[in-house]
C-alpha cells in the first residue's frame, strides 16, 4: 500500500472525526442550537482529503453551503410546488447558481433537499448554516496549517 495515501487516509479520518465531533457536541450537549448537518459530512472529504481542490476552499465551502441553503428556504417558503417537482428544482437552482457565481462546493448541493424535507425556518441559515460553516473553516484552517503543514487555503 502506498504511504502517502495511507497517511492522507488517517489523517483526514481523524481530523474529519475532531471537526464533527465538535459540531456535535455544541449540536447534543449545549443550548446553543443545531451546528450539524450531514452535508458537512461530505464537506470533510474535500477539506482534509483534497484541501488543495477549489471546491474545498473556504470561500466555496461557506458560500457554497450559504447559497444553497438559501436557495432551499426560498424554495420552500415561496414555491407552492409540490415535493417531487420543488425538491429537483432547487437543488438545481442551487447547482447552477454555486456554478454562476463560483463558489461551487459539492456537498452543498444536498443542502436544499435538507432544508425542504426538514422544512427548517430561516434561523437554519444562522444555525447550523453560518455558525456550522466557520467552525469547520476554524478547524480546516488549523488542521491544515498547523498540523499537515498544508498551504491552505490556496
Amino acid at each position: 500500500m502506498n504511504k502517502k495515501i495511507l497517511n492522507q487516509s488517517i489523517t483526514s479520518a481523524v481530523f474529519s472525526a475532531i471537526t464533527i465531533g465538535i459540531l456535535t457536541l455544541l449540536t447534543y450537549k449545549t443550548e446553543y442550537g443545531v451546528f450539524l448537518i450531514a452535508s458537512f459530512g461530505s464537506s470533510m472529504v474535500l477539506l482534509y482529503g483534497y484541501p488543495e481542490s477549489p471546491f474545498a476552499q473556504p470561500k466555496n465551502i461557506f458560500f457554497g453551503h450559504l447559497l444553497a441553503a438559501v436557495v432551499g428556504i426560498f424554495f420552500l417558503n415561496f414555491v407552492p410546488l409540490p415535493l417531487y417537482i420543488l425538491i429537483p428544482i432547487a437543488v438545481g437552482t442551487g447547482v447552477g447558481l454555486m456554478i454562476l457565481l463560483n463558489v461551487t462546493h459539492p456537498p452543498a448541493g444536498g443542502n436544499p433537499i435538507i432544508v425542504i424535507m426538514g422544512s427548517v425556518s430561516l434561523d437554519y441559515i444562522i444555525n447550523p448554516i453560518i455558525a456550522g460553516s466557520l467552525i469547520i473553516l476554524f478547524f480546516g484552517i488549523v488542521l491544515n496549517r498547523l498540523i499537515l503543514k498544508k498551504k491552505y487555503p490556496k
